[in-house]
């Protein structure tokens, strides 16, 4: 799942290298942190969040169809 939320954002952003999927294991859930340049926080982020919430869309259904949960978080 990392790997598709960093091909995704790398697809989005002005400068792919500074993307960053950062993988928090918990005992119940897994959190993806998104970080990217701050110029590009707009592009990640969408207009009223739709872009956010497709990557987060389709993160819970690749977690869900693995039988996990997991969540994103964008920070800045």
């Amino acid at each position: 799942m990392k790997e598709i939320l960093e091909y995704i954002a790398k697809a989005l952003v002005d400068d792919p290298s500074q993307v960053e999927v950062k993988e928090v294991v918990g005992e119940k859930i897994t959190i993806y942190e998104l970080r990217v340049a701050k110029e590009d926080i707009g592009k990640i982020i969408g207009k009223r969040g739709r872009t956010a919430g497709a990557m987060r869309t389709i993160l819970n259904a690749v977690s869900t169809k693995q039988g996990k949960r997991a969540e994103l978080e964008i920070v800045e």
